[in-house]
């Protein structure tokens, strides 16, 4: 695999060949990170050789594929009337608003209706999880797993191991690529991560959430690389 080194703002996101003491997109003083980023021709080219064939649009068939529902009334709504098998949604907000006891209350709902969801806890154990889930979710015997990795091969080996409906990564912040030699958080680590996410779950037909945290400014870390990624974005947001 080639590599080649560039400057990357770590507050937006831009790229430069070299280092520059202000961001000329976002305006932020020395944010200017050098990554190592590799090139993955290789992978694209065995991707290439596994393309579905395109198909009409008229002979798509879409019924079969209904939306998860959480009985939770306000975020089956938020999210258009439900969980769309296959959709990435990234969900961000400040540190401690809700973001991960949103998401388990959600995921504990989808496993007791017999869905098979997998949660990738990044920051708390399994027994922090266990305990949250416990205070704030009727926490189902079946059908939800959760693990506490941060390496993404390892997680991409847990999907395709235990082929889940839904699919949580809190956080995207948190976990890694062990080609990239950046840290974790990092704008190279989160746009390869979250790539590597969001065409497991197109292929596989997974739903999966990714939770984001925000910077000082408020945005999510790596806005432009995140949010346009993914299918929606929700902000959790409290009174100030």
């Amino acid at each position: 695999m080639k590599t080649k080194t560039v400057f990357v703002c770590q507050n937006c996101g831009s790229q430069s060949a070299r280092w520059v003491g202000k961001c000329p997109n976002c305006e932020e003083w020395n944010s200017y990170v050098e990554e190592e980023l590799i090139s993955r021709s290789e992978g694209a080219k065995v991707a290439a050789g596994n393309m579905i064939a395109p198909v009409l649009l008229k002979e798509v068939d879409i019924h079969h594929d209904k939306r998860y529902l959480t009985a939770i009334g306000e975020f089956d709504r938020v999210m258009g009337g439900g969980i769309v098998p296959g959709s990435v949604t990234l969900i961000g907000g400040d540190p401690g608003i809700g973001k991960s006891t949103i998401v388990l209350q959600a995921g504990c709902a989808l496993a007791r209706a017999g869905l098979k969801v997998l949660y990738v806890s990044g920051e708390e154990s399994v027994k922090q999880a266990k305990m949250r889930a416990d205070r704030v979710a009727q926490a189902p015997n079946e059908n939800f797993f959760i693990v506490n990795e941060i390496d993404v091969q390892t997680i991409v080996n847990y999907i395709h191991e235990l082929a889940p409906q839904v699919v949580i990564i809190d956080s995207i912040q948190v976990v890694h690529l062990a080609e990239l030699s950046s840290s974790p958080g990092s704008v190279a680590q989160v746009r390869e991560s979250a790539s590597v996410f969001t065409q497991l779950a197109k292929s596989r037909g997974t739903a999966l959430f990714l939770i984001g945290h925000v910077t000082k400014e408020g945005m999510l870390a790596g806005p432009r690389v995140l949010e346009h990624m993914v299918d929606s974005v929700l902000y959790f947001e409290g009174e100030r």
